[in-house]
């Protein structure tokens, strides 16, 4: 939701920005559901809630779950130029951009040493072991399997935890997000803690390209 402090303009820029969608014609869109109740742009699907003399309140949904609902006097529809280009080279923007571009760094096996976070890589999973019961420092049990994953720099063992373990299989080409390395019982591993993921990706393009030894 829009902060009361950041002006229509610039949250009009972060949202054309996170939902890459052109500025000039989310502007468009915003004035055609405005005159039309509905519009488009992109992904996004644009409502009229409600208007009055000076203000107009915008429903703007993706994939039919809210994205946002926010309203802004009606004088901002009626600029000319490019009311919400001009906003795209705020502080607001650089850092969304710099998160982004942080969150899509992508590192290779040969790469990681111990201490890393925030690692972002594909591999092949080339085994993965029989799961066994622990007792964590919780208090509670849970499943750990140990895998060994590649790529065409290295290989690494990736500690798999509970569903983790059955949602990829030998073979799979898989893509970690948000993954963590430590050195355990002398071995270098990769782990993804409760704000990573795991995800099988096997499909035509994104093959990794070649896997050490093969």
């Amino acid at each position: 939701m829009r902060n009361k402090k950041t002006s229509t303009g610039e949250y009009l820029a972060f949202l054309s920005t996170m939902h890459e969608v052109d500025p000039d014609k989310l502007f468009e869109a915003l004035i055609l559901a405005e005159a039309k109740k509905k519009s488009e742009c992109g992904e996004l699907a644009i409502e009229c809630r409600s208007k009055t003399r000076e203000k107009v309140m915008f429903l703007i949904l993706k994939d039919s779950d809210v994205v946002t609902q926010f309203s802004m006097f009606r004088e901002f529809l009626l600029r000319s130029g490019h009311p919400i280009r001009d906003f795209m080279d705020t502080d607001m923007i650089r850092k969304f951009l710099a998160r982004k571009a942080k969150r899509s760094l992508s590192f290779k096996i040969g790469d990681l040493r111990t201490g890393m976070v925030q690692i972002n890589l594909k591999a092949k999973v080339l085994e993965i072991a029989r799961p066994s019961m622990v007792y964590t420092r919780y208090g509670n049990y849970a499943s750990v399997a140990n895998a060994v994953i590649a790529d065409e720099t290295g290989t690494i063992r990736l500690c798999l935890w509970n569903e983790q373990i059955g949602s990829i299989s030998t073979g799979d080409t898989i893509q970690i997000e948000n993954g963590r390395t430590s050195m355990f019982r002398g071995q270098r591993q990769l782990n993804i803690g409760k704000k990573g993921l795991v995800s099988n990706v096997n499909d035509s393009n994104c093959q990794v390209e070649k896997v050490i030894g093969s």
